[in-house]
């Protein structure tokens, strides 16, 4: 069986990596989604929810049983040790399910297997794991633009979420390939993934 090819994709927020991570995936990718395995072992009977309520207390899980994201963010940005000590919980769930479903995708003859990681700069340990990172490069304010947008946030608390991701210079700086993804319309972004596509094995 020929190895798959594994492809980091990141971006900032708002930069249109979950539009290139669905177009990959209509050319026949395996995308790993690593916020969405976050989010479901937060959500009621989540692996981690019980750790949680252990380390931070149980008026940090909503009555329904999952995480109280609202308050948890609350107290992340008041301590920043609290941010590790939830990350030492979530981040080894992720690591084992995103492994479970690489493996599945491997079994299943993919030829590419897509790491949709938001945080992967940030991380420091996914680089070595992977044969290509492909970065969704865009404008600060081109993210706040779109993030405003469509999640109907404040500029201030855009600001905020863009500053505790990496800069903008140090993703470019990981990057294998970037896509610059600024007031570029939906069938031009998709002509650009097709014409790297072949690279990754699609």
């Amino acid at each position: 069986m020929t190895a798959a090819t594994r492809l980091g994709l990141t971006g900032g927020i708002g930069s249109g990596k979950s539009t290139v991570a669905q177009i990959l995936a209509e050319l026949g990718a395996a995308i790993i989604d690593a916020d969405a395995i976050a989010r479901s072992v937060t959500l009621p009977a989540g692996a981690a929810i019980g750790p949680i309520a252990t380390e931070f207390g149980s008026g940090f899980i909503t009555p329904q049983g999952a995480l109280d994201r609202d308050r948890m963010r609350e107290l992340a940005f008041a301590d920043a040790s609290a941010k590790r000590r939830l990350e030492a919980i979530v981040h080894p769930l992720v690591g084992q399910e995103t492994q479970r479903q690489a493996d599945a995708a491997i079994r299943a003859g993919r030829r590419c297997i897509v790491f949709d990681i938001p945080l992967l700069v940030e991380s420091g340990r996914w680089r070595q794991h992977l044969d290509w990172v492909l970065v969704l490069d865009c404008t600060t304010e081109t993210q706040i633009e779109r993030v405003m947008a469509r999640s109907k946030l404040s500029r201030s608390a855009t600001l905020q979420i863009i500053a505790a991701q990496a800069p903008r210079l140090q993703r470019l700086a990981a990057a294998d390939m970037v896509i610059a993804n600024d007031n570029l319309p939906l069938a031009l972004l998709r002509a650009q993934v097709l014409q790297i596509a072949p690279r990754f094995g699609l």
